[in-house]
């Protein structure tokens, strides 16, 4: 299909959109026949965002109403010819489940042949492959949400100004949108909701009074013989510390640079408070897979994780798995509540994709409630979309429980490329007990130096 051809089908979806109230939703959900992942027509759009009850299709007689409306989605099937051909990237673990999704969404419209290709591509890597080479990128990609800025910049992310099947902005949680938005234009539909941290833990070992201070974790654990990881020397999580003391770390307006006052004054109580918490050896500077390991082997029993994490804990502890916000600290005599990064993982469209009109379509498909419930119900990850969020077993699961519960203190993650490297290199300082001795306001002086330098 040609781009100037996919120019008017991508127009006409967004006159569409505007004069159906964002997008005749149960139009287009109508002219499609139903599968087992494909969204049903209730669940398209709500009604008051849907078009008056007097030009919507009624879900017993879609297809002649479809045809007379002139939907997007109708729109876009007439004016296609030829083989749609798409490449679509997931993560190494989401494969079976996009694949499987990618079958139900070429049954959802089998008037037309499509190529899709799946690749493998980290969530977390995204950015980095894509902006190698923009335009060779796929049509459709998965991506942390902390990369948006980069790739918008980049011109690698389609605006999302327009809809087929539901309103994206309106059924996904407000943190999410946000995520997905750049400069007050969305480009990105939301996937999951999960990708934070707080703290797993061996309910057999602690109490939930135990769990609410560190300090009384590294006590108890201690006592058993065991160990409590986290990941200190890597800037994600040791931004948990400073930013619960409310020495805060944030993005310039450049997109590009940070202001950080980890320097500031309390700045070296936290610093302290973070030794000797891992003085005892009792809080140990661990990554994410020697973490699984040493659950799995019976060493540790509590962690600072992710939703990934999920299954591990619950295989190792049983019914004695547990999970909680994150606890508060002591720092210079005062408790603090830690903070965390809050995330989510967004699906992002190439503006230069041949098939636009279907990019956006596939994208919106991948990431609907449907999508969205099956997702947690295969790997437990928790859903942006605020029908399946609220679902009774997304409710009971204990990690997304706690991650809601941490959600309270927990602020985006918008940081510029510098602060990683020195983050990181104070955390392995900090964690290993500060050996050479270094004056800590020099520390963090020299660390904020580095968080705060200009991006050559």
């Amino acid at each position: 299909m040609k781009k100037k051809v996919l120019a008017t089908l991508l127009a006409t979806a967004m006159v569409a959109g505007c004069l159906a109230g964002c997008g005749n939703s149960n139009d287009g959900a109508a002219s499609t026949p139903a599968t087992e992942d494909a969204a049903p027509a209730e669940d398209a759009a709500p009604a008051e965002d849907a078009a008056p009850a007097e030009d919507a299709a009624p879900a017993e007689d879609t297809s002649s109403a479809a045809d007379a409306s002139g939907s997007p989605i109708d729109t876009l099937i007439a004016n296609t010819t030829g083989t749609v051909t798409m490449t679509v990237w997931a993560s190494e673990e989401d494969q079976d489940l996009t694949s499987k999704m990618l079958d139900d969404f070429k049954a959802a419209y089998p008037d037309i042949t499509f190529d899709i290709t799946l690749g493998a591509e980290s969530e977390s890597t995204a950015k980095d492959t894509i902006l190698t080479d923009v335009e060779a990128a796929a049509d459709v990609f998965a991506f942390a949400d902390d990369q948006i800025n980069e790739l918008v910049q980049a011109g690698a992310l389609q605006e999302v100004a327009a809809h087929y099947t539901y309103d994206v902005a309106a059924e996904n949680a407000s943190g999410a949108v946000e995520a997905a938005t750049v400069d007050g234009k969305l480009y990105a539909y939301p996937m999951t909701a999960d990708n934070g941290y707080f703290m797993f833990y061996d309910s057999s070992v602690f109490t939930e009074d135990d769990v609410k201070s560190l300090e009384k974790m590294v006590e108890v654990a201690d006592a058993a013989g065991k160990k409590i990881a986290m990941d200190i020397s890597n800037g994600w999580y040791i931004y948990s510390f400073f930013q619960g003391a409310g020495l805060e770390l944030t993005l310039n307006d450049d997109g590009m640079t940070n202001t950080c006052a980890w320097n500031a004054a309390g700045g070296t109580d936290v610093a302290q408070a973070i030794i000797d918490l891992t003085a005892s050896n009792v809080l140990v500077d661990m990554g994410d897979e020697d973490m699984a390991t040493q659950i799995a082997e019976g060493n540790v029993v509590a962690c600072v994780n992710g939703t990934w994490r999920a299954e591990t804990a619950q295989e190792a502890w049983g019914d004695n798995y547990a999970a909680c916000k994150l606890p508060t600290f002591n720092a210079g005599g005062k408790d603090y509540q830690m903070s965390s990064y809050s995330g989510y993982k967004l699906v992002g469209v190439n503006p230069h994709s041949a098939n636009l009109g279907w990019a956006m379509l596939l994208a919106e498909f991948l990431t609907n409630e449907d999508s969205q419930t099956a997702r947690f119900e295969a790997r437990g990850l928790g859903p942006a979309n605020n029908a399946a969020a609220s679902s009774d077993a997304v409710q009971s699961n204990p990690a997304i429980a706690a991650l809601a519960a941490q959600a309270a203190y927990a602020t985006p993650q918008r940081v510029g490329g510098n602060f990683w490297s020195p983050a990181e290199t104070l955390g392995q300082i900090l964690a290993s007990g500060n050996p050479d001795g270094t004056d800590l306001q020099t520390l963090l002086d020299t660390t904020v130096e580095g968080i705060t330098a200009p991006v050559e």
